[in-house]
């Protein structure tokens, strides 16, 4: 686990450095240098972490469900069972934003069981409707904190396991209880921080 953390820290944190600091490449003849626009960043790192979720989810989860090894349960820790794929997403997310680079992500819904799982601003609550209208959609702005400027993207989730359909539908606080394999759960909010706008000085006097 320890080692599949530190993959994924470097694979966003490579992202973060070809997005905004760009890309150098020295030759004896040229030099060139290659950036990304905030919404491509945004996709590489969705990328990410919808392959890291499918590969979880399939490979360990269900794998593991089908072989009655072991189950996914929300109460994973007293249960000695899986986390969910909800649950090892949120727990993810928590660990990269400690690293300190100003990447967060995690899982929101309009429907969520737990209410710290639901959007908190007008901004998210309008991407999540926008999404699960229509899940090719993808919802970004820039969001400002003080002096610092954010982008903040979201993409759909959909229900990828059995697990995720089966635990929100059968939850006593779900407000959502006919959910299918593949529908609109929620989204996945990614958000970074943007270069500091550098202020143009002049020389000339006055």
């Amino acid at each position: 686990m320890h080692m599949k953390r530190f993959l994924f820290g470097s694979i966003v944190s490579a992202v973060m450095f070809w997005g905004f600091g760009g890309l150098a490449i020295a030759s004896s003849e040229e030099k060139v240098e290659v950036s990304f626009s905030p919404e491509v960043v945004a996709k590489y790192i969705h990328a990410v972490i919808a392959a890291d979720r499918a590969l979880y989810t399939t490979h360990v989860v269900d794998r593991l469900q089908e072989e009655r090894i072991v189950v996914a349960a929300e109460a994973w820790k007293q249960r000695k069972a899986l986390p969910l794929p909800a649950q090892m997403l949120l727990m993810a997310g928590r660990v990269v934003e400690m690293g300190g680079s100003g990447l967060r992500y995690r899982l929101a819904s309009l429907w969520p069981i737990y209410e710290e799982n639901g959007p908190s601003t007008v901004f998210e609550e309008t991407g999540l409707q926008v999404v699960a209208d229509d899940p090719d959609e993808i919802y970004s702005g820039v969001i400002t904190r003080g002096d610092q400027r954010f982008f903040k993207a979201i993409f759909a989730d959909r229900a990828v396991s059995k697990a995720c359909v089966n635990c929100h539908n059968g939850h006593i606080l779900s407000g959502k209880r006919d959910f299918k394999l593949g529908d609109v759960m929620g989204g996945i909010i990614i958000s970074f921080p943007l270069p500091i706008e550098k202020k143009e000085t002049s020389d000339l006097p006055g």
